[in-house]
């Protein structure tokens, strides 16, 4: 095995450690030093490396990406047999083709790294954060987008650091994690001047983001507004239990007893988790008990259900209803960003051998737009599971006038794996983009409330039956990230493409 593959490798586990549940955020900062040290062709001797080609920047780039996300979306398999009914071996083939595909983003941006590198040298290296976050931003809205753990959301647990997401938003977070690395890849490359400039760079950008981030952490300006005394309901319902008539009667009354040791311990307001009643509200007898129970309390409360549009054919959304102090439904929200092999199956012709998942999951529709939630004399959104990964939905949100940023999800699924713990964490990253508190209940954990500078108010543990309060506040202010958006990606993908072409145009010179 060669010294190239043998780095590719190391930056694939180093970036898997990189991510919850296993090893730690800070490791973010070194994790693709091997792939770059590797993608400029080093042969051990000090100065100026040659460089790799593309074709070979392609298959290391493919190589890291594959055990990165081998290592941190290998969950995916367990589900899609447990719940998809799919045989072990078709089961572990169905997640290898999730982890190339996601994989192949690394790979292209690894091969657009080798030409520039080979092109324009140690500049060509610093142009590398930007060919990376061109392919995280593309893999964001792709064929639907599945913008699952990008890079900057190692940062969500480093709280003077992830501050930056105000600003740049998590895509710009990744821009800084990868310029980071570039800066210890050049000073374990370079020599002289050029390393120490490269090293003292490189702690003076990591100084001053902590610094800054320190200052607008204890600034706290965003933490004034009207509070809320908010209600979690984690229910912690078996996957296998949700859809059983038997079961229907206990879910109702678990949901209902939680609820009320909620409102009696002060809660204004509740969240149920996605999908937590057993039967399509707006059409079910069973919802009638609780309206009645938001009627006589006064409690305006948000949940999950399913929802049936009668037509040819009917449609089904994944739904949440907003019911205010009357009972009444003051509003209905339908998700947007279904989740693949969960809600629909992509490709179902060329995927011809998940028959047994593509009976299994359920054909759902998605909604069309985002919707406001009033909350007394407030508006809130809502996300619903895997759409809060989306900064552009809590963008959208915040922009109709969301002053409180809630998610509300079932990552029973997922088991005791890592995705309910990078799940929440992708949640923390929208608080601190948009500036917002964020308010997340979930079936079985993690439930929590988290401020606007991403600091974890109150956390539940997986699997354990709940009813939390804690205080939110409605918030007016935007932040920069949510005037500006994804400027930083945008900017990454149009340099991408002039080094490209410039790249292109040395080379017919020659």
């Amino acid at each position: 095995m060669s010294a190239s593959t043998v780095a590719a490798l190391a930056s694939g586990v180093l970036l898997a450690l990189s991510f919850p549940k296993y090893g730690h955020p800070a490791i973010a900062f070194i994790a693709l030093v091997p792939l770059y040290v590797a993608l400029s062709g080093w042969n051990g001797q000090p100065g100026q490396s040659p460089g790799v080609s593309a074709g070979k920047g392609f298959r290391l780039g493919l190589i890291t990406g594959f055990i990165h996300f081998a290592g941190t979306v290998y969950w995916t398999g367990a589900t899609v047999q447990t719940f998809g009914g799919l045989p072990l071996p078709v089961a572990v083939f169905v997640t290898g083709l999730l982890v190339l595909y996601m994989a192949t983003y690394v790979a292209m941006a690894s091969a657009a790294s080798a030409i520039f590198i080979r092109r324009f040298g140690f500049v060509g290296l610093v142009l590398s954060p930007a060919t990376w976050v061109a392919m995280e931003y593309t893999r964001g809205f792709l064929f639907g987008g599945f913008p699952w753990i990008p890079l900057g959301n190692t940062m969500a647990t480093l709280l003077p650091i992830v501050q930056l997401a105000s600003l740049v938003g998590v895509y710009g977070l990744s821009a800084f994690v990868a310029l980071v690395n570039v800066g210890f890849a050049v000073t374990a490359l370079a020599t002289g001047r050029t390393r120490a400039l490269a090293i003292a760079a490189t702690l003076i950008l990591l100084l001053s983001a902590s610094v800054w981030g320190g200052q607008r952490m204890a600034a706290n300006r965003l933490t004034q507004g009207a509070p809320i005394r908010v209600g979690l309901i984690q229910g912690n319902i078996a996957q296998l239990d949700k859809w059983n008539p038997a079961r229907a009667g206990m879910i109702v009354d678990r949901y209902l007893q939680l609820t009320r040791q909620a409102i009696a311990n002060g809660a204004e307001f509740v969240l149920w988790p996605e999908s937590a009643t057993p039967f399509y509200f707006q059409d079910d007898p069973g919802g009638d008990q609780s309206r009645s129970l938001v009627r006589q309390t006064g409690t305006p409360l948000l949940f999950g259900s399913d929802e049936v549009e009668p037509g040819t054919p009917n449609r089904f959304y994944n739904s949440a209803y907003m019911l205010d102090t009357a009972g009444t439904t003051a509003a209905v929200y339908r998700k947007i960003h279904l989740v693949p092999f969960g809600e629909y199956v992509p490709f179902q012709r060329a995927l011809f051998f998940v028959g047994p998942l593509v009976e299994a999951v359920s054909a759902f529709t998605a909604g069309a737009r985002v919707t406001m939630l009033p909350v007394r004399e407030h508006m809130i959104s809502t996300a619903i599971c895997y759409e809060v990964t989306y900064p552009s939905q809590a963008r959208e949100a915040v922009r109709q006038g969301s002053e409180l940023l809630t998610t509300i999800t079932n990552d029973a699924w997922y088991g005791t794996s890592s995705a309910p713990y990078q799940h929440f964490e992708m949640a923390a990253m929208r608080a601190v983009e948009q500036g917002r508190y964020m308010v997340r209940a979930a079936n079985t954990g993690v439930s929590g409330i988290i401020d606007p500078y991403g600091r974890v108010l109150i956390r539940t543990s997986l699997f354990e039956t709940a009813a939390v309060v804690g205080e939110a506040r409605f918030v007016q202010e935007r932040t920069r990230y949510a005037r500006i958006g994804d400027v930083v990606p945008q900017v990454a993908t149009v340099l991408t493409v002039l080094a490209l072409a410039a790249a292109a145009w040395m080379k017919a010179e020659r």
